[in-house]
């Protein structure tokens, strides 16, 4: 018996790894939402195992149609190490763009691993929580642009020949009798921070013009990072007396980051931060012997120089005078005794 032309759709949607070639596809590939249902969509890459495929970086965009919008991106199952640009919603929530990669490439799932291990990303979208006028179902869909491109780890970054697969969806007219949204029930159950880190402090004369930065990375096996901050607790050196301004302000931002204060006089941390708000803060004092002196620590040595040695004259005056003072009251009592001794 013949196979239906629309089951063999099916089919290829939910087993797209049967073609010869790399392919990156949704999962699931098709679902049905009531409205105001969030659902989590992973975006997965699949290599041709048989011919030893390795594919070792991956970027395109994803577009939204229908009555679903995306609502968030996790990181936290992601294969990808290194991320040009992390997917990320524009502004509209219309698209998300993403560009990563893994060293040594992904070439397949991992040997006695009964887990899909080749999760890019999740994508969370919900479903218009307004009940459909007309009473009707409506068709949404999630899907990859022409743009979205995989390089083989070959050494040459080859474009690999690449086969996308949309996610199909049934949004219903109605609210369902409760709201399916897991994707806050991951977040409200997520309590563990991020995985602990370190600094590392780079320079090269060929990046960011030879000025120091630094580079840092994690990750979050639950919910995923959210965002990285960073700031920069100048430290303030007189004598054997050194602290930092624990009152700086953290600033968002990516890896690498170029270090605002490069004579390296200030303690650098960096705080990574979870979908649910929990926290891992990692510390880098620079090596002192690396340490310079910038204009304005410059002037402020300047400046406490000038201000010791003002106190010292200020000090060396008052002490003069007091005895230049003293000096003169004993000169007047004599004065003064003898001019009584000339009226006796």
């Amino acid at each position: 018996m013949k196979r239906p032309v629309g089951m063999l759709f099916v089919l290829l949607l939910l087993f797209p790894s049967a073609g010869q070639a790399a392919s990156v596809y949704l999962d699931p590939g098709i679902s049905t939402l009531a409205r105001g249902d969030a659902l989590k969509v992973s975006v997965r890459l699949d290599t041709d195992e048989a011919s030893e495929e390795c594919v070792n970086a991956v970027e395109g965009v994803l577009t939204f149609t229908g009555p679903i919008k995306p609502i968030d991106v996790s990181l936290g199952d992601s294969i990808f190490s290194l991320w040009v640009e992390s997917p990320a919603l524009n502004e509209a929530k219309t698209q998300v763009t993403f560009a990563g990669g893994i060293p040594n490439g992904y070439c397949g799932r991992v040997d006695g691993d009964p887990r899909l291990t080749n999760n890019l990303f999740d994508v969370i979208i919900r479903a218009d929580s307004m009940p459909a006028a007309d009473g009707e179902s409506m068709a949404a869909s999630v899907q990859f642009t022409s743009q979205t491109v995989a390089y083989l780890n070959d050494g040459f970054g080859t474009q690999a020949v690449l086969t996308t697969f949309p996610s199909s969806l049934t949004v219903l007219p109605e609210l369902g009798e409760f709201v399916q949204d897991p994707w806050t029930e991951e977040i409200e159950a997520d309590n563990i921070p991020p995985q602990p880190f370190s600094i590392q402090l780079e320079k090269d004369k060929l990046a960011f013009g030879g000025r120091y930065y630094i580079a840092f990375s994690t990750t979050d096996k639950q919910t995923g990072i959210d965002r990285y901050e960073v700031r920069e607790e100048l430290l303030s050196q007189f004598d054997t007396f050194s602290w930092g301004r624990a009152n700086v302000s953290w600033i968002e931002t990516r890896s690498p980051y170029v270090l605002k204060d490069q004579s390296l006089n200030s303690i650098i941390r960096v705080r990574a931060i979870d979908k649910a708000g929990n926290e891992y803060i990692a510390t880098l004092v620079p090596d002192p012997a690396l340490r310079t002196l910038s204009f304005t620590q410059f002037l402020t040595y300047v400046l406490f120089i000038l201000l010791v040695l003002l106190a010292a004259v200020g000090a060396w005056f008052i002490a003069r005078r007091r005895s230049f003072q003293k000096r003169r009251s004993e000169i007047e009592a004599i004065e003064a005794r003898y001019t009584q001794i000339d009226h006796e």
